[in-house]
């Protein structure tokens, strides 16, 4: 980029594609940055390795978005926020049909969350936690309780990522977004559920053990995954990968 991009044109250049007639399909993307070397954290925490380019790309993406999945480690780490309402989106989010903000999706097993923190307290929308059938019914209450909206999409403790997705869907969060962490990008790699890539190139170097975008379970056959788009600046590659 030779110059900065409007809010206006990067909501175009990111825009959730046309999924076919009548009821819309899910899609999920995700949205990461890593450094030169393979890392997607820096002590434990993307935004040493952001910059303002990739905040707005974080932002843009976050206003199209009905829902944004995230693992609970990340919540954890990342003292995750609710999203909020942008006046520069109002419009287009009422026009395409959605609420003042996206919903965010916890994705948890044992449901280890502090309920008195803003994202249950105090959303936009209410906060939606997917986990497992044999969830332990206290932790599912506590959830209810403060406010968030418990979703099953799981046998036993863990969370199927295709269930998940076809949940969330039902729900009318048919424009899903994650932002990992890298255990859960790596699971929904796994799973084939994924559909497109957003990933920031930081141009840094880090070293260290750091983890990289995903982890977890590895595929048979590597994914091939298209290039939609490259947009650059101040070192920054901005890509977009979709399914081929």
């Amino acid at each position: 980029m030779n110059r900065e991009w409007s809010l206006a044109e990067l909501a175009a250049a990111y825009a959730y594609p046309e999924t076919g007639s009548g009821a819309r399909q899910p899609w999920l993307r995700a949205n990461m940055v890593s450094t030169l070397d393979g890392a997607a954290q820096h002590q434990g925490h993307s935004q040493p390795i952001s910059s303002a380019a990739d905040m707005r790309v974080f932002g843009t993406l976050r206003a199209l978005a009905d829902v944004i999945v995230v693992g609970a480690e990340t919540v954890r780490q990342e003292g995750y926020r609710p999203a909020r309402a942008r006046a520069e989106f109002a419009a287009a989010r009422q026009a395409a049909g959605q609420g003042p903000a996206a919903a965010i999706a916890i994705v948890t097993a044992g449901l280890d969350l502090d309920f008195s923190l803003p994202l249950f307290t105090s959303p936009l929308v209410p906060t939606v936690i997917l986990t497992g059938a044999a969830a332990a019914p206290d932790r599912v209450a506590a959830a209810e309780k403060a406010g968030a909206r418990v979703v099953v999409a799981g046998e036993g403790m863990g969370v199927d990522p295709a269930r998940a997705v076809r949940a969330l869907a039902d729900l009318g969060h048919t424009r899903q977004l994650t932002e990992g962490g890298p255990r859960l990008l790596g699971q929904l790699v796994a799973a084939d559920v994924l559909d497109e890539l957003c990933l920031t190139v930081s141009p840094m170097l880090s070293a260290g053990d750091a983890q990289r975008i995903a982890g977890g379970p590895s595929v048979t056959v590597p994914r091939r995954f298209g290039l939609e788009s490259l947009l650059e600046e101040d070192g920054f590659l901005f890509s977009r990968y979709r399914r081929s």
